[in-house]
């Protein structure tokens, strides 16, 4: 049997209830040469695994493969054992409580086809919290330089959207599994294919991503917030040509998500926005068509706005902003503290 175009990953952990509708929304694309590899990622809460099987055995779809693990090696370490599994020359994600469109998989097979240089290809996603649409969205951005800008302060895919293409993971590795970098696996991986490959984003929206109540990314504190830093200091050293990231590199990072006490005690905007603006010129030099002016404008303002912002800031009111991402405060009351603090 010839290897199929496409190799869909999707762990399973504690999914038995979304699960077969993740599941049927890939086995129902309009692009059918597709294997999908469900892994259920030592589930113990649910009946998962029985759940994975019986769909294998009423489907009798020789696309869909179950894999069963014993224990949950999380989900970089499901992935990649997925990834050594699969046999196409596309990656595709999709998590088990998303949702693809009928032809997700036809629209990135026929880009990944005709643009050869490009490494990852995520696509635009409705925003839906539970079954229920909310008429939000992820519209990120489209285009290699603008995606490129972005990824030097935070991650403009949406990860349960992406395509990735084989030849760019034989190259940069796969999803790290190094807890210090980790999660947000992601957002590690597509820097890393960044530095060699092209990246897009389709305009259309062809993922639904819904937002569970119990999600991370949604309550309680930012347990991201040192390995954000951490990634997106490295991006701005690595397209600077440092071997390591310098104090502008984390301060440039530090503004970028308004973590004002991350700061160095000796901060200067004006090394801090030169780092951004030789990232940038590299970028540009790099082979893409050049990032808009507007862009590159912006991206700078926002560094000095919130420069400006974090100096207003009393000498005893830092500690009180460390302790407030370790409670688990409301999005609008973060953000009325950080105004009150600020004004």
């Amino acid at each position: 049997m010839s290897n199929p175009w496409v190799s869909v990953v999707m762990s399973v952990y504690n999914g038995a209830a979304d699960a077969p509708k993740a599941i049927r929304s890939i086995l129902d694309q309009t692009f059918g040469d597709f294997e999908l590899i469900a892994i259920d990622n030592g589930s113990f809460k649910d009946d998962t695994r029985a759940v994975l099987e019986s769909i294998a055995q009423k489907e009798q779809d020789a696309r869909l493969r179950i894999v069963t693990l014993d224990q949950n090696i999380g989900l970089a370490g499901a992935l990649n054992h997925g990834i050594a599994l699969a046999r196409g020359r596309y990656i595709a994600r999709q998590d088990h409580d998303d949702l693809s469109l009928p032809d997700r998989l036809a629209r990135q097979v026929a880009y990944m086809d005709s643009h050869p240089g490009c490494g990852l290809l995520g696509t635009r996603a409705e925003i839906w919290i539970g079954d229920q649409p909310t008429g939000r969205a992820h519209d990120h951005p489209l285009d290699n330089a603008t995606l490129q800008l972005a990824l030097l302060f935070n991650n403009p895919f949406v990860h349960s959207s992406v395509m990735i293409r084989r030849s760019a993971l034989d190259l940069v590795g796969d999803y790290t599994t190094d807890l210090a970098r980790q999660p947000p696996e992601d957002y590690e991986l597509w820097s890393r294919i960044a530095r060699r490959f092209e990246v897009a984003n389709l305009p259309e929206r062809l993922l639904v991503y819904r937002e569970m109540p119990n999600s991370m990314s949604r309550n309680g504190p930012n347990p991201f917030l040192d390995r954000l830093l951490l990634l997106a200091s490295e991006n701005i050293a690595f397209w600077n040509g440092l071997a390591a990231p310098d104090a502008a590199c984390r301060d440039a990072a530090a503004l970028s998500v308004t973590a004002y006490d991350r700061l160095s005690p000796g901060a200067d905007i004006h090394t801090i926005c030169a780092r951004v603006e030789q990232a940038i010129d590299a970028i540009d030099a790099s082979g893409s068509p050049p990032t808009a002016a507007a862009d590159r404008a912006q991206a700078l303002a926002n560094l000095r706005h919130h420069y400006g912002l974090a100096r207003k800031l009393p000498n005893w009111s830092r500690p009180f902003i460390k302790l407030g991402r370790k409670i688990p405060l409301s999005t609008s009351l973060r953000k009325y503290v950080k105004n009150w603090l600020t004004r």
